[in-house]
């Protein structure tokens, strides 16, 4: 058999395969692949600092932190791995922010090759975008804007740290200029350096700049899409009004409100206490950077034990929610909270309708939002309960750990060294599950085909509340 034929064989029987599944069975397992993957090429002595040591558990937590970019990690990386095996990092970031199907359908269209109706689908399902027309030009502009802002922020970041001294090489500069510049964008947060950010905390242009970083990845990809067409509307000028989607209203109102609220709670909290030595400036810039960190990035300024129980409570609340969907973020997604809110609300004005923007949000939306909502809580509240009875550390620490893992954030009160192999095991589900989202969770274990029974049965009123 000539090696095309027997190309052409595996490829008929790979598509045996892959009919028997969903496309979100087919995207877990890649993922799943991907973790695997990772985890060998972390055992690679090219990307580790001679004679290390980590616990196979240790290195699978590390690698299911990585491709769901949330930056909890059980030992020093800097310890272990080798500048090659944080470039290896800055790439693994890439496939699991951005996707493993925007990767490979970029490639596919840099190579010219044909995307196949079922690449489509799962493309689809991984993105979690509800059509698929328009699917394949949302991936090219989004990564090559995604490229582009890394390497301008990059180049920027290189210099600044050079000419500030922060780093008197520049080679040091550039390596850890890019590394800044792919850490935020893709929300990734993993300390390579034993201090995170904190040694440019009272470098406002960095932290200002970081902020715009992590907007730019947790804001989604279809927002960036927008925004690249309202840039070319108004360089054509043409006489047509632009109209942003309802989804890019509705995630841009909910980042902003997020952040804004966020802000104001954490400078109420600690304007007495943690930032009662900075002027007012500061103290804003303070709070409006852990409002935004704590929605994804989760880069920090401080340590966190620094922070009254009360705000690291707020910070779970935001880590929770998370940013929004079809970013390189996890959470019960901004739109989630929104769209919730906006049930809330029009059922206090006895309305039976959402009506937002112009625009009436399906009740499929809102039974979507309602479920995930209630089962991301439960598990959070399950996850809480289970770890308070396995660990050794304070409530608050262990609410700080779950809700950072399910929001694939990555800020911690520096317990998860500490934990158990439960423990560890239980974070791992939880950044794991963060990252496909917990509607696709769900969705896992339906058949690929349901039964619709074609009967409705009759209606019986019940009492409530």
């Amino acid at each position: 058999m000539h090696l095309e034929q027997r190309f052409d064989f595996l490829k008929k029987q790979w598509q045996k395969l892959t009919n028997r599944f969903s496309s979100i069975q087919i995207i877990v397992s890649y993922y799943i692949v991907m973790t695997i993957l990772a985890l060998g090429l972390f055992y690679l002595p090219i990307f580790r600092q001679p004679d290390s040591h980590a616990s196979f558990l240790d290195m699978l937590f590390m690698a299911i932190s990585t491709i769901s970019v949330t930056g909890l990690t059980t030992f020093n990386i800097h310890e272990i791995f080798n500048d090659r095996g944080v470039v290896l990092l800055e790439i693994l970031f890439h496939v699991g922010g951005l996707g493993i199907m925007m990767i490979s359908t970029f490639f596919f269209i840099v190579s010219k090759r044909k995307i196949t109706l079922k690449q489509r689908q799962l493309i689809m399902t991984d993105m979690n975008q509800p059509r698929l027309s328009g699917i394949v030009n949302l991936i090219k502009v989004t990564f090559k804007m995604i490229l582009w802002v890394e390497l301008i922020f990059g180049i920027l970041f290189s210099l600044h740290f050079y000419l500030s001294g922060s780093y008197k090489k520049i080679s040091q500069a550039i390596f850890y200029g890019f590394y800044q510049a792919i850490s935020a964008v893709t929300n990734s947060g993993f300390d390579v350096t034993g201090d995170s950010i904190i040694p440019f905390a009272n470098d406002h242009f960095f932290i200002l700049t970081v902020m715009l970083l992590i907007f730019i990845g947790g804001i989604g990809f279809p927002v960036m899409m927008d925004f690249h067409g309202w840039v070319f509307h108004k360089i054509k000028k043409d006489r047509m009004p632009f109209r942003f989607s309802l989804f890019s209203k509705i995630a841009l109102l909910a980042f902003v409100i997020l952040f804004i609220g966020g802000a104001l709670i954490i400078w109420l909290l600690e304007k007495d206490h943690s930032f009662n030595q900075m002027n007012f400036l500061d103290q804003w810039l303070n709070a409006g950077f852990y409002s935004m960190t704590t929605r994804n990035a989760g880069l920090q300024i401080h340590d966190l034990n620094q922070f009254q129980g009360t705000t690291l409570i707020v910070f779970s609340m935001l880590m929770f929610i998370g940013c929004s969907p079809s970013s390189v973020g996890g959470g019960v997604r901004t739109t989630t909270v929104a769209i919730i809110g906006l049930y809330l609300y029009s059922f206090l004005k006895n309305e039976n309708d959402i009506n937002v923007f112009g625009r009436k949000i399906p009740p499929e939306d809102v039974r979507k939002s309602v479920v995930v909502f209630m089962l991301s809580a439960g598990m959070c509240f399950f996850s809480i309960l289970f770890l308070t009875a396995t660990e050794k550390h304070s409530l608050v620490a262990i609410i700080v750990e779950v809700t950072s893992a399910f929001g694939t954030t990555g800020l911690s009160l520096g317990i998860t060294p500490d934990l158990s192999i439960t423990g560890k095991l239980m974070i791992a589900l939880l950044m794991f599950i963060g990252r496909i989202g917990m509607l696709y969770t769900l969705m896992l274990f339906v058949p690929k085909e349901t039964r619709d029974i074609g009967y409705e049965f009759p209606e019986e009123k019940i009492i409530i509340g």
